[in-house]
């Protein structure tokens, strides 16, 4: 019996081993590109009033009379900086139009996140931010994660976690970035610092731009950054319908494990900010915007005056993109856009604003396998389907092997 057993094993073992790769494959969930691109997002409509920028986020129609949210002929997105209006200094508080856009999915622990743009915003006072948060709670209670982040005239970007205390990075897995601190509860949050060239800046779309990703699993969170000549090249012939093998993605810029953190309690599910500010607690900082080489004071020499300040602060983007691993998520949900429900209090800083967002929460019962933070009626037939055909396989290999 025992060496019937071993003829059946060996093989079997050899099969499940050539199965699992294919199986952990990030298989794609949702895409934010093209002309519907900003069907999937809410307007912020509101100030800046977080991290007090000195910027007014347009609703959609306002955006869209402006030309602040547009496709370009190339199919990409542009999301800018009002750069044509001047301003003056006429009353207590001088604003210059800019946008917000919050995701109205949220992506749980088993999500891969990839974003392919072509230009980020950047010049003086100005900071833009791709970043995720958790809506279930207040500030920094569900997290945040911050994928590109940079100001003024920084040259490389900044990946940072933010979170309650408890939270730290650990270096014990392989990283190409630079870890600046590591205690995420701090205002700062634990941060890495891109190493490699061209990741923000003029050198960033000089290049021809490149892709970020983020991928959330219970026992790390890596971002990666590639240069468009360094894009693998499962992300570089990727379509809507490929799904991503991130063992072909090398070493990460940044990687978070779970040893001095608790991933899943700190981190549920995140939804998508895309915004660009002017000014602010950062980048407005005085000590911080002089050691720069940037002129004057932030407000005074870049907001007032002539927009073509800000000629550069626009992202391009070709398209974000949500994978998922299919495993099951307890607990998570995610929303549609269906019906108009009041308005939601967003609270991604200690401040929080009024977010006029039109979702629906789907409510569903204990029973069903949640994947990736979006309800899957299919996955456990699936697995069902999938136990069975290994089962055949063993059968097989065991009259093949055994006779």
């Amino acid at each position: 019996m025992p060496a019937r057993l071993s003829h059946v094993a060996i093989p079997f073992l050899c099969f499940i081993l050539n199965v699992l790769p294919c199986l952990a494959a990030y298989i794609p969930l949702r895409q934010y590109e093209g002309t519907t691109f900003f069907d999937g997002w809410a307007y912020y409509g509101n100030v800046d009033n977080t991290t007090w920028g000195n910027v007014t986020y347009l609703d959609r129609p306002g955006a869209t009379s402006k030309r602040l949210t547009y496709v370009n002929d190339a199919g990409n997105a542009i999301v800018q900086v009002d750069n044509t209006t001047t301003l003056v200094r006429n009353a207590d508080v001088v604003n210059r139009d800019s946008i917000r856009l919050t995701s109205l999915d949220s992506y749980g622990m088993g999500s891969l996140i990839v974003m392919d743009v072509l230009h980020i915003p950047y010049g003086c006072s100005v900071w833009p931010a791709f970043w995720t948060y958790g809506l279930e709670k207040e500030w920094p209670e569900a997290g945040e994660i911050d994928i590109i982040e940079a100001i003024n005239d920084m040259e490389r970007n900044q990946i940072a976690l933010h979170t309650t205390p408890g939270c730290s990075k650990a270096d014990t897995l392989p990283q190409s970035g630079r870890t600046l601190e590591t205690d995420c509860s701090t205002n700062r949050g634990c941060i890495v610092a891109e190493s490699k060239p061209n990741s923000f800046g003029p050198g960033f779309s000089e290049v021809g731009g490149g892709v970020y990703a983020l991928l959330l699993e219970p026992t790390y969170i890596n971002v990666w950054f590639f240069s468009r000549a360094d894009v693998p090249s499962n992300i570089a012939s990727a379509t809507r319908t490929s799904s991503l093998d991130i063992e072909l993605w090398g070493t990460p810029t940044a990687a978070y494990p779970q040893t001095r953190c608790n991933l899943t309690q700190h981190f549920p599910p995140q939804n998508l900010v895309l915004l660009t500010t002017l000014c602010g607690v950062w980048a407005g900082n005085p000590s911080i915007y002089r050691a720069s080489s940037c002129p004057g004071t932030c407000f005074d020499d870049n907001v007032l005056g002539s927009g073509s300040n800000y000629a550069n602060a626009y992202w391009e983007i070709k398209y974000v993109r949500a994978y998922t691993n299919e495993q099951p998520q307890p607990g998570a949900t995610t929303v549609v856009t269906e019906t108009a429900v009041p308005t939601v209090t967003v609270t991604d800083e200690p401040e929080a604003a009024t977010l006029p967002v039109t979702m629906t929460t789907w409510v569903v019962p204990q029973t069903t396998v949640f994947v990736s933070g979006v309800v899957s009626h299919r996955t456990l037939v699936d697995h069902l389907a999938l136990f069975t055909f290994l089962s055949l396989a063993a059968f097989t290999l065991d009259l093949v092997f055994c006779g």
